[in-house]
């Protein structure tokens, strides 16, 4: 028997190489989670100090 030629390989034996395959080879999938609620909860907190400026301001 001869072996394989890169032509004669079947498709789709080799791991995917789309893109979330490359983004999840670069980030942990725990790192975009961390990132994701590390923003959304800074976001909360800036919106909660603004909250807290323009009520006291309406005070004076």
């Amino acid at each position: 028997m001869s072996p394989l030629s890169p032509a004669d390989e079947p498709v789709g034996t080799d791991k995917p190489v789309g893109v979330r395959a490359r983004f999840e080879a670069k980030f942990p999938r725990g790192l975009i989670i961390r990132l994701i609620a590390y923003l959304f909860v800074g976001h909360l907190f800036a919106f909660f100090v603004y909250l807290l400026f323009v009520l006291g301001g309406q005070n004076q």
